[in-house]
């Protein structure tokens, strides 16, 4: 058996003759889309996809394009909701994915973007009350995270992107994806994630960590 698995480890190895030096116009290597609410100057929400996000302890960390309206919002109110749609919802983020709430439409933006102010609407999607901070969240996402922003800095020195540490107050999750009193069932939930600018769901379980609590 011993022999049998060290084979099947040498047969995975991939050869170095065929690897190749690339240069690819984004690295999206495939993670959870996040639709990130936030209030605008008049009080009308704010509600964007993104996919660059990730979580360490209590801290999600964010990567936010400076032109885009919710970098400005955070900014200005240092509050926002991380909602996370299941895979089934990709079509209702794709209807997000071309809207801007800025306007006028920044020039980088304009061939592809257009203005619109009622994002919930345009999308289908419904809000609801938070408990911590202003913008709402997106009912139809099984998994929430009301935050306060606690540092923006740019990215970049010529500032076209910027990394923003924003703290968890309070975590919503559906019932039918909590597993005991507190965990998150992974075989119950399916995020949607985002692949080199294609969505995919995920496959089935191949194992888990040590440090997996259920």
């Amino acid at each position: 058996m011993k022999n049998q698995y060290i084979s099947l480890e040498q047969d995975l190895a991939l050869s170095s003759d065929h690897f190749h030096a690339i240069t690819p116009s984004i690295l999206y290597f495939g993670t959870p889309v996040v639709l990130i609410s936030t209030l605008n100057e008049n009080g009308s929400v704010n509600l964007a996809p993104m996919s660059s996000a990730w979580a360490l302890g209590y801290t999600v960390v964010l990567g936010l394009g400076a032109t885009g309206k919710t970098i400005d919002n955070l900014k200005r109110t240092k509050e926002c909701v991380l909602n996370f749609p299941t895979d089934q919802l990709w079509q209702t983020v794709e209807r997000l994915a071309p809207l801007t709430g800025k306007n006028p439409v920044p020039a980088a933006k304009a061939a592809q973007f257009r203005y619109e102010q009622e994002k919930f609407a345009a999308a289908g999607l419904t809000p609801h009350q938070s408990e911590c901070v202003a913008p709402p969240r997106v009912a139809e996402c099984p998994l929430q995270f009301e935050a306060s922003v606690r540092d923006i800095r740019p990215l970049q020195q010529q500032e076209t992107a910027f990394l923003v540490e924003a703290e968890v107050l309070r975590i919503h999750a559906h019932e039918s994806i909590i597993e005991g009193e507190r965990h998150i069932n992974p075989e119950a939930w399916h995020p949607l994630i985002y692949n080199f600018r294609h969505y995919f769901g995920l496959g089935t379980e191949l194992g888990k960590t040590f440090r997996a609590e259920i």
